[in-house]
């Protein structure tokens, strides 16, 4: 543990210094602070529809006080059920106004992980939009649960006027009416007051956002996130940015989803704190972003990996000047370099790759947007954040010389620990190190290279996918035995999940037994859009150790195999 590689303390090749502070802060103070700064300048653009800074503190304070007069105490869990609009900044930043814990949730959860994420953090009110995507699944689960309250919007009402008629007109299909209940309140109705109700202490210790991870096991966990930690977190991604505040126009493209917490620091607060503008986006379409940097002059596009491969493949990029992007950061998967080469030679814009956790803020790593990029590895550790390599099989002890090992990082922007979970956060933190499940190496310039993973995540495009619960659900199959869920190399997506399963008896020996089609079809329904599997391939059996438990490993070296013969012969 006192062999600990610094190489980056004395290699540093970010613009600003590794020794660095971050004095406590909370996010409503940053929030107010730049609002009152910069109260003219545009913070979003939403399809054309600009929101000033003080548009949004008045829209902020609003909820805030909405909230407290629907009975909100401080602590309370406030749930966001919401895409990339201008509700959810609103939503965001007053319910921590309100002194409430914000809980995040992914527009793609089926009704049953909304559910129980609903009912492990405690939520009671719950902000969603009256979309056919999202509105009848939270109709669910405010029947099925301890949720009291639904707030809905309206993607109508932020429209600009001329879209908004046309979005009335001929989008109908795409929308539900609210329901007569009492429980079901308009965001209208929520804001319909002045603003001006007493302001709740908040500190920067408070947790701030509760972000659920599956972290080193499959079984999902929200981290408890801080004021400090988030706001340290926009601080240290803004300190790598060798545009100096001020100096230029930030105008960001805000289309990775704000619920994921990479965007929620890197597009959300990180803009903020900058008195920056969002040109936001409800979800990924290749054409939509083209046209937003092409009518926005945008400067940056954070992104994943699958979303620069898209905008690579699209015709109409020949066609888009693209000189006002000057530096984008790409996170949630590996990297591809074929995919940096081209989008840099395309673009003009440096691609850079980064590295995080939720439970870190998430960033802990950034290649340079400026100086030495090295391929292959995530970059250096932001300010302020240490990083070491220890032994794969005992945490407290360094990992052996010149070998791989799991990566443990420590910093401003690592959690306060899981939400009533304290086993959990045995398992994760060693000390004040949180362990990452991820295996690496320390470079001599202080670069981390990942080179393995401990635990069975897969990475879909940016998101985690936990096996088990995919495994979970295929066991309810009445003629399922056993079943194995890995990920398989994609060329889009990074990583595909695909299942292996074994079938009963009596299934196996049945005159028509199901087979791998038909158990897709009846599996894929029930998961998440980016949990779907690509395929299921039924065996007579499944790789297991020497005590009998079913092991991923040998199936995973089997999917490489493949992908590497393919690959080779052309």
């Amino acid at each position: 543990m006192e062999s600990e590689n610094t190489a980056w303390t004395t290699h540093y090749n970010h613009p600003t210094p590794w020794e660095q502070t971050f004095p406590p802060l909370t996010l409503t103070d940053m929030f107010v602070n730049s609002a009152i700064a910069h109260p003219r300048a545009p913070l979003i653009d939403f399809m054309g529809r600009k929101y000033s800074y003080a548009e949004c503190l008045d829209g902020v304070r609003r909820v805030a006080c909405g909230l407290q007069d629907m009975g909100l105490k401080k602590g309370d869990r406030v749930g966001l059920y919401l895409p990339n609009v201008p509700h959810y900044v609103a939503a965001y930043y007053g319910a921590m106004l309100a002194g409430a814990t914000v809980v995040n949730f992914s527009p793609l959860y089926t009704a049953a992980e909304l559910a129980h994420q609903v009912e492990d953090s405690g939520t009671k009110i719950l902000f969603t939009l009256s979309a056919k995507a999202l509105l009848p699944t939270a109709l669910k689960v405010l029947e099925s649960s301890s949720l009291e309250t639904l707030v809905v919007g309206s993607i109508a009402g932020a429209l600009p006027t001329g879209k908004s008629i046309l979005y009335r007109m001929f989008k109908k299909d795409e929308t539900v009416e609210r329901p007569h209940d009492q429980r079901v309140i308009a965001f209208s109705k929520l804001i319909a007051n002045k603003g001006s109700c007493a302001p709740v202490a908040v500190d920067p210790e408070d947790v701030a956002l509760l972000q659920y991870t599956g972290g080193t096991t499959g079984q999902p966990k929200g981290a408890m996130l801080t004021h400090q930690n988030l706001s340290a977190n926009a601080r240290q991604v803004q300190a790598i940015d060798p545009q100096a505040p001020g100096t230029g126009i930030d105008r960001i493209i805000g289309v990775l989803p704000f619920f994921h917490v990479f965007a929620n620091t890197c597009t959300l607060n990180r803009t903020v704190l900058m008195g920056g503008e969002i040109v936001m986006l409800p979800r990924f379409d290749a054409v939509q972003v083209l046209a937003a940097i092409q009518r926005t002059e945008a400067t940056s596009l954070p992104g994943v990996p699958t979303m620069y491969q898209a905008l690579l493949d699209h015709p109409a990029t020949r066609n888009i000047d693209f000189s006002s992007l000057r530096a984008c950061i790409s996170g949630g998967a590996p990297l591809p370099l074929e995919v940096k080469q081209r989008f840099e030679a395309t673009t003009g814009a440096k691609l850079v790759e980064g590295y995080g956790l939720t439970e870190s803020s998430p960033v802990v790593c950034s290649n340079p947007y400026a100086g030495l990029n090295k391929t292959g590895t995530v970059g250096q550790p932001l300010p302020g954040t240490l990083v070491k390599i220890v032994d794969r099989e005992d945490p407290t002890r360094p990992a052996p010389d010149g070998e791989p090992g799991e990566l443990l990082f420590s910093g401003p922007q690592i959690m306060k620990g899981y939400w009533q979970r304290p086993d959990a956060d045995a398992e994760v933190f060693v000390g004040r190190w949180l362990r990452t499940g991820d295996v690496g190496l320390i470079d001599e310039d202080g670069y981390v290279k990942i080179v393995d993973r401990l635990k069975d995540m897969i990475s879909v495009g940016g998101f985690k996918v936990f096996p088990s619960q995919i495994e979970t659900i295929l066991y309810h199959h009445p003629a399922v035995k056993e079943a194995l869920v890995i990920g398989i190399p994609d060329a889009y997506r990074g990583e595909s999940p695909k299942a292996f399963v074994t079938l009963q008896d009596e299934a196996a020996e049945s005159d028509t037994p199901p087979d791998a089609e038909q158990l897709k079809a009846w599996l894929n329904p029930q998961l998440g859009k980016h949990e779907r599997v690509v395929a299921v391939e039924i065996r007579i059996a499944l790789p297991k150790t020497l005590v009998g438990k079913l092991s991923r490993k040998e199936l995973v070296a089997e999917e490489r195999a493949k992908a590497a013969a393919a690959m080779a012969a052309g």
